[in-house]
């Protein structure tokens, strides 16, 4: 019992000099709180001597605590007095120090940020096609079904459901609507339609969610939808708002092609593919992952508006005609910055994002 005593009245004098000399060569605050925990921290030298109060005898106790009581204001005295010091000597420092130019431009703390990439892609999208007549519409991202599929004269069993009939949501007061998370943006037509009168020429852009999920394909992705609808609206329309718009996108010299295409709103219903621009005809061409050697990319799907479409939405077809397309804001974005995978749109990676 006797020997903790001892341990202790031995510990407390080394610990006396100790800290003076480690609290005196602390250059700043941040050194001279270091050092102080090293003495009264959780595991400091002056913690681990009081575990060893339980073994001293009860006669010796109270001095042993006085003891202990007394290095330990020391400590807290000693300290006070040198972050004093410290302090003092950094205000001094700082009036000393060689005055600051109020001319100069502030410096930020943090580097400006930026436009995601997706965001970018979106907003030159909607800019071009404000360029040729569009205006910006806006839909929902939880849309009724009927909006969805029926008004775009996809039939309840019809097969393209069952590639795009996903996440489907209840909404309060709403029980007799069946509703989902908006497949397409083409969701957007329909309610123009339904409130507006022809003519009409309309572009939006926003989420849309389907059950895809691989390095092409993710279940939120994002589109852009647009249509015109008018009286005498042909698809050489069409092939001239669309070319212009490749063209602007991505070069006047781009070369342009329509494929025949089907999709259950348009009739007749076409691609549109762009040349590809990370190859050139010959040897690369032949190696070329991204188009697959045919020297084309897809950009985006198009055709006239559907006669049954126009009629669900209360439009007159034997007066009326129109087009339609829609594009993968996603997809927009691999191409112009050679992203190889969509999930990294979405990991939110500092790293990745960054480099745009």
């Amino acid at each position: 019992m006797s020997d903790a005593a001892d341990e202790i009245t031995q510990g407390l004098a080394s610990l006396g000099e100790r800290f003076r000399a480690d609290f005196a060569s602390a250059a700043n605050e941040t050194a001279l709180r270091e050092a102080r925990a090293q003495v009264l921290g959780k595991k400091g030298d002056l913690t681990a001597l009081l575990k060893l109060m339980g073994k001293v005898p009860k006669e010796k106790k109270k001095d042993i605590g006085a003891a202990v009581n007394k290095v330990k204001g020391e400590v807290e005295e000693v300290f006070n007095a040198r972050l004093t010091v410290l302090a003092e000597a950094e205000r001094r420092a700082d009036l000393n120090a060689r005055p600051y130019d109020l001319t100069l431009p502030a410096r930020s703390p943090n580097p400006s940020g930026h436009l995601h990439p997706l965001t970018r892609a979106k907003y030159d999208i909607l800019d071009i096609f404000r360029s040729l007549g569009f205006e910006v519409g806006w839909g929902p991202e939880i849309e009724l079904e009927d909006n969805n599929f029926t008004k775009l004269a996809f039939p309840p069993d019809h097969p393209a459901t069952d590639m795009q009939d996903t996440f489907w949501v209840t909404v309060d007061g709403a029980a007799r609507a069946r509703t989902l998370l908006r497949t397409h943006t083409t969701s957007v037509q329909v309610r123009e339609l339904l409130t507006r009168n022809p003519p009409l020429a309309v572009v939006s852009a926003g989420a849309v969610y389907r059950r895809d999920d691989d390095v092409t394909h993710s279940p939120m992705f994002h589109q852009v939808d647009g249509f015109m609808v008018g009286e005498d609206v042909s698809f050489a329309q069409l092939k001239g708002v669309l070319s212009a718009f490749a063209r602007r996108l991505y070069g006047a010299d781009a070369p342009v092609r329509f494929r025949a295409s089907y999709f259950p709103f348009v009739e007749p219903g076409a691609e549109l593919d762009i040349g590809c621009v990370f190859c050139e005809p010959g040897e690369a061409r032949a190696k070329c992952r991204v188009c697959k050697s045919t020297g084309w990319l897809e950009v985006l799907g198009c055709g006239m508006v559907h006669p049954a479409v126009l009629e669900h939405c209360g439009i007159d077809s034997e007066k009326y005609t129109g087009f339609a397309f829609g594009l993968g804001i996603d997809r927009v974005a691999m191409l112009r910055y050679a992203i190889p995978d969509i999930r990294v749109l979405f990991d939110n990676d500092p790293r990745f994002l960054a480099q745009f």
